[in-house]
């Protein structure tokens, strides 16, 4: 391959003539499949001659090409083999990369890193076992590029390997046994060189060994020894002084090298305690005895020197704000544990005071953003993934632990906070800081009696005059400060009324963004957590309604949505008039945050509010047919316009908008979006079957005339439950298409007969293939059951078809199958159906298939089990329809921890040890001897397991109903009525045939058989009496009532 033609191909790539750069782009699309094509790519990348922008193109063009052709792809039968880089190219590849990446500039080995980690995903260590001796070779070497280099490459290894299982590591193990102790040499070399290239790289290596410890800790390869030695680096980097750099702006200081390099010793320390080295808390039972050794051995050293940096803080010396949040977060596990709780107990207050406090005060830098950009001040105010950047939510979360669990310390923080809140000489800064700890520590508080019981003072004293404050931040906070005592129990009401006037006052008339979005979420609370704010703002609700539609179009901001969302719930029937208006302006508002690129993330996520508000209108707006009409025209245009664009983040919302527009009533453009349903879900919508399905339910059930008056709406369904069924998409979305088959069969009896045999076929076809879970063998089954219940004869006749000579007939394999796994028929339905099913079966007469006369001895205990699951499923289902809840406020719930005790964590895998250990510690202590034991319920017998399985009251498809699930029909069908029938018939009319089937019953059984038709007698009985009941009532002689008793004679 000519190296100078594919150097100017590559320079044309980067002209600014869009022409020349589609034709060299056309060029290389042509020759990249030649062998020697990517190794000269390669070459021209490192030629050092060549100017960098080119150098650059190719090692991006080398990217793109070895992510999307290094692996040999898989080919399906019948289309074309996909390019794959040849052999020969990837041998001479995988030799010289770790060398480009040694001698690459740094912009160029970006790219590089992102080729080797992908060769390292498919070729380590099958094709590529050397990548670990290039590593060790250079990493021997003296060369500060080299090293700089084998680090890089040694970070993609690790990388790739970051959250792999512990039995998935071995190769990376193995390597690090290797590798390992020499960066922890090439470490200690560098710690005695303070340049920045030095630094650099020692953030290099501890990025290596974060990747590698932080997800599974190998106590194999990582001894105690070793262990403690990397803690003693990290300590070290943790405890130097970093250089003067006040010299640098805000955000070039977070990026300086000596505090980023702090960053990642912290990263590893805060990573280390919380899962593995905190007692009872662990992520596996093995780090538990390590746990027990590391804290004892490393919180004394590791705190002081947090303690230290705090102190740093404090004292107006500069600390990156991501090593805040690492020391906080330190802090806040360490508060937990008795023994750490000793070493910071006597800061505690002092931390409080002098770093929690002003961590969460509004800041110089807030208020410039605020003025100057205030959507970037909500955006930023409300991301998650700010959390890190900013050490706010962990002060906020700090505070909040020690508050709730270590006692004596929520006095002390609100004795700090009322000073501040009641000196006349604080600013307004300072009170937000306070404002926003007592926010913080809201539901600790309203769990105090001593706290709780003065709650509504202390709003009307200090947050309520907020709202009046010149300075917006300090009205934002009001609202913020409000909705975080939603729950308290007011007992004065014009506290609520004022809390909702203040509230919606700051979201109509308040002049400033942040003010609104802060009142809006206020009301949301207030709205949702006290039954009768809503009155209070009832009046205003339609200004309220357009104001909040305007924030969120101009914000774009998801917690806005959610607001919305409470508020059409609340006020269905006041927002009648406007709800056109609302859906169209959130139709337009979706419109507008697709068209916008930025943040893409964030736009998803608000554009994914938008539609669930939509879908909350339409739900609350079903009982209102003629506001319906007018909603759906707009809806279909969202839905339409996500389908035609093909924009799959949204398919999961949208589908839940198809089934909403189709759950009443089927309107002309629904059956044509059914149509486009149909091409999407060929195109791209395989993954989503589960989310179609709801609306593929309706479209079969709420209008089976229309459906079947096409017959193309049959055959679409049935192709994309046939694309299902024979694509391996996973067995759960596979079960989904088999129930949908079933519903079809169920819904649609005795009017599809010319396809029957395809659902059958497809059934069995599939029961053909592996399958691994009993639900889907029985979702099958179910299928062939439905059409037996739906046409004997037409069922025995087309598997009398698929039979083949010589073979035992397929209608004797479907009933033994059927028989064998009746105890996996779970839930109401499927059960009921089974009985039905067995009862159609056992009535055929002449007409019923040889091998019952085989089977007949089991087909009456099949029936009883079912029964017997049946009976427990509608007992299980009366008593969670009887079940309420039960909300106990008690006084002072939580109790705080002494200094002595440990929180105890109830997802840790000892916590029930644990507990039954500090129960009797306890008990000792008030001179009484605990000898009850505290057992897991997950450790009784595997039967018991079993059996609670089986009392599923419902199924997870089971809400896809059928025409036998109707109980409220007074031509339901009851299936033990209909065992009683068939039986009792055949007793009279066919004395062999029920002989045969019941001769052989056990006593226990021939009793369980007289209790189902006892049952079905009380059953018909009971819906006898609800029939009269639902006509009138019983009608009794009308007697006249004396006004006047006599007792005695």
């Amino acid at each position: 391959m000519e190296a100078q033609k594919l150097t100017e191909l590559l320079r044309a790539t980067i002209d600014p003539n869009p022409e020349q750069r589609k034709a060299a782009e056309d060029q290389l699309a042509q020759i990249h499949k030649i062998i020697g094509f990517v190794p000269t790519i390669l070459q021209i990348v490192m030629q050092t001659t060549l100017e960098q922008p080119v150098r650059q193109a190719g090692a991006v063009y080398l990217k793109n090409l070895i992510n999307s052709s290094w692996s040999d792809h898989e080919t399906k039968p019948g289309e074309p083999i996909p390019f794959s880089i040849h052999e020969q190219d990837r041998a001479m590849i995988r030799s010289a990369i770790v060398d480009a990446i040694v001698h690459a500039p740094e912009l160029i080995r970006v790219q590089l890193s992102v080729c080797v980690n992908h060769i390292i995903k498919s070729d380590f260590p099958g094709r590529w076992p050397q990548v670990v001796d290039n590593i060790s070779i250079y990493l021997q070497n003296q060369d500060v590029n080299g090293w700089n280099g084998a680090l890089v490459t040694m970070y993609q290894l690790v990388k790739t390997y970051e959250y792999k299982r512990f039995e998935e590591r071995t190769p990376l193990n193995e390597a690090m046994n290797l590798l390992l102790p020499m960066i922890y040499q090439l470490m200690l070399t560098l710690l005695n060189d303070q340049s920045e290239q030095s630094v650099l790289l020692q953030k290099q290596i501890l990025k290596i060994y974060y990747a590698l410890t932080q997800y599974s800790l190998p106590l194999d390869l990582i001894t105690k020894e070793i262990f403690s030695q990397w803690m003693e680096i990290c300590r070290q980097i943790a405890d130097r002084a970093v250089p003067d750099c006040s010299h640098l702006e805000d955000d070039e200081r977070t990026e300086f090298p000596y505090w980023k390099t702090k960053k990642w010793a912290l990263h590893i320390m805060v990573r280390m305690f919380e899962r593995y080295g905190s007692p009872s808390n662990v992520v596996s039972e093995k780090y538990q005895k390590f746990a027990e050794w590391y804290l004892p051995t490393f919180s004394s050293g590791v705190l002081e020197v947090l303690l230290k940096i705090l102190d740093q803080y404090r004292n107006r010396v500069y600390v990156s704000p991501r090593v805040l949040t690492d020391v906080l977060n330190y802090l806040k596990i360490a508060v937990s544990h008795a023994y750490t709780w000793k070493l910071i107990k006597p800061h505690m207050v002092a931390v409080i005071q002098d770093v929690i406090f002003p961590i969460m005060s509004f800041t110089d830098s807030d208020q410039e953003l605020w003025e100057s950009d205030p959507y970037e001040y909500i955006r930023l105010k409300f991301d998650i993934f700010e959390d890190y950047a900013t050490p706010v939510p962990a002060a906020q979360s700090l505070l909040h632990s020690v508050c709730k669990k270590r006692k004596g310390i929520l006095p002390k923080a609100m004795s700090t906070i009322m000073q501040i809140i009641t000196s006349p000489n604080a600013d307004n800064k300072q009170k937000d800081g306070a404002l926003h700890m007592i926010g913080t520590l809201a539901d600790v508080l309203l769990k105090k009696a001593l706290y709780r019981d003065q709650v509504e003072s202390m709003l009307t004293t200090y947050v309520f005059p907020e709202f009046q404050n010149p300075a917006g931040h300090m009205r934002a906070r009001a609202c913020w400060v409000l909705h975080y005592f939603c729950d308290v129990q007011i007992k004065n009401p014009q506290v609520l009324a004022e809390t909702m006037r203040l509230t919606t006052n700051a979201l109509l008339t308040d002049k400033e963004l942040p003010v609104k979005v802060e009142a809006a979420i206020g009301l949301q609370m207030f709205l949702s957590s006290q039954d009768e704010a809503p009155k209070y703002v009832e009046s205003q609700i339609k200004e309220i309604t357009k104001e909040l539609l305007t924030i969120i179009r101009e914000t774009e901001n998801e917690d806005l949505t959610n607001v919305m969302q409470k508020i059409v719930c609340t006020f269905t029937e006041q927002l009648l008039p406007v709800a056109t208006e609302i859906c169209q302006h959130l139709a337009t508002t979706f419109s507008q945050v697709l068209e916008s690129e930025e943040g893409s993330d964030e736009k998803a996520i608000t554009a994914m509010g938008l539609l669930n508000t939509i879908e909350t209108l339409l739900s609350v707006m079903e009982e209102h047919p003629e506001v319906l009409l007018n909603l759906h025209p707009i809806v279909i245009n969202v839905v339409g316009h996500i389908f035609q664009q093909n924009i799959t983040d949204f398919y999961e919302e949208t589908f839940s908008l198809v089934y909403d527009l189709t759950s009443k009533s089927i309107s002309a453009e629904m059956w044509q979006m059914l149509e486009l349903i149909y091409q999407v879900f060929k195109k791209d919508g395989v993954d989503y079957f589960i989310d179609i399905m709801p609306a593929l339910h309706n479209y079969v059930t709420v209008d089976t005339p229309a459906f079947l008056s096409n017959p193309n709406r049959l055959l679409a369904i049935l192709d994309m439950c046939k694309t299902m069924l024979t694509s391996n998409p996973g067995e759960d979305p596979e079960c989904h298409a088999a129930k949908l088959m079933e519903v079809i069969i169920l819904q649609c009896k005795g009017q599809i007969d010319s396809v029957i045999h395809m659902f059958v076929e497809l059934a069995l076809s599939r029961l053909t293939r592996e399958v691994q879970s009993s639900e889907l063998r029985t979702m099958c089954l179910q299928v062939v059951i439905a059409a037996l219940y739906y046409n004997p004869q037409l069922l025995l006749s087309i598997l009398d078809k698929m039979s083949q000579p010589n073979n035992e007939p397929i209608s004797s394999h479907f009933i033994k199958q059927w028989l064998h796994d009746t105890d996996c028929f779970l839930g109401i339905h499927d059960r009921k159906l089974c009985v039905l099913g067995l009862c159609t079966l056992i009535s055929l007469g002449d007409a019923k298939p040889q091998v019952l006369s085989e089977v007949a001895g089991k087909i009456v205990p099949s029936l009883i089990l079912l029964f017997d699951g049946l009976k427990r499923a509608y007992e299980s289902r009366a008593q969670e329809e009887e079940e309420e809840e039960e909300e106990e406020d008690g006084d002072d719930c939580e109790e705080a921890l002494s200094s002595d005790e440990d929180e105890m964590d109830e997802m840790a895998p000892n916590y029930l040890d644990k507990l039954a250990e500090f129960s009797k510690t306890k008990g000792a202590a008030s001179g009484f001897e605990v000898k009850a034991e505290i057992k897991d319920d997950d450790e009784d017998s595997d039967d018991e397991a079993e059996e609670s399985v089986g009392d599923l009251n419902e199924t997870g498809l089971e809400t896809f109903t059928t025409p036998i699930d109707d109980e409220e029909n007074d031509s339901a069908i009851d299936e033990y009525w209909t065992f009683k029938e068939v039986i009792t018939a055949l007793s009279t009319q066919d004395q062999s045939w029920y002989s045969l089937l019941t001769s052989n019953l056990t006593p226990e059984q021939a009793k369980a058989l007289q209790e189902v038709v006892l049952t079905a007698d009380q059953r018909k009985a009971a819906k006898e009496s609800k029939l009269i009941e639902k006509q009138g009532g019983f009608a009794f002689p009308q007697t006249t009532v004396p006004t006047s008793f006599k007792f005695g004679s």
